[in-house]
């Protein structure tokens, strides 16, 4: 997932994976310094399709993203 805030992009994956019965924590975070907006996120989803949701209001929150659902 890419996510740019101040014209800075930022990339996060996420690892399903862990260890022998674990897994990783599914939600990424990104440190946006003093953004007080998102411009765009952008998501490459394991399928292959390229999606781009529009920003949420704000910022310091969770944003549930789902395959299909963007443009």
């Amino acid at each position: 997932m890419y996510l740019t805030a101040n014209k800075m992009k930022q990339r996060g994956d996420v690892l399903s994976g862990g260890s022998y019965i674990s897994s990783n924590d599914q939600r990424l975070h990104f440190g946006l310094g003093e953004a007080t907006t998102v411009e765009e996120i952008e998501v490459h989803w394991p399928s292959g399709k390229l999606e781009k949701f529009p920003a949420p209001a704000g910022v310091d929150r969770y944003v549930t993203l789902t395959e299909g659902g963007g443009q």
